[in-house]
């Protein structure tokens, strides 16, 4: 969809420029007033090329608002909470154990403010022990 609107926006702009360029200059600074001959008067040829200036005019703004709003709706709405994927300096679990699947801000908040397991206690000795020499 937006490649059709830009290619009609392109041709609005090129047919723009070349109505534009047609049109007599009203200062004639030039010189180039341009002779009494023609297929049409001068004030038909100035009212069919003031109407479609308008038109084109109108067409072009009208794909330049079309084009906004396809590149706004492109967006979706995101929050910068959701986008950071790990914070510096979260504590990650002691045991190994993978995190949740979520790995924004407020996962890792969620999860260090739950209380941890404790940690399993050392296997008990099988036998007697030895004092380590100092």
């Amino acid at each position: 969809m937006e490649t059709v609107v830009i290619v009609i926006h392109l041709m609005v702009v090129l047919a723009l420029v070349l109505v534009v360029l047609l049109q007599r200059s009203e200062g004639g600074a030039l010189g180039m007033g341009g002779g009494g001959g023609g297929f049409m008067s001068s004030r038909g040829t100035a009212n069919v090329l003031t109407r479609a200036t308008a038109i084109l005019a109108a067409l072009f703004f009208a794909t330049s608002l079309g084009l906004s709003l396809i590149a706004r709706m492109d967006d979706g709405p995101g929050s910068i909470l959701d986008g950071s994927a790990v914070v510096p300096g979260a504590a990650q679990p002691a045991d190994g154990s993978v995190p949740p699947a979520g790995n924004g801000v407020l996962d890792v908040l969620k999860q260090q403010s739950q209380p941890q397991a404790p940690a399993t206690a050392p296997a008990q000795p099988s036998g007697p022990q030895v004092p380590a020499a100092q």
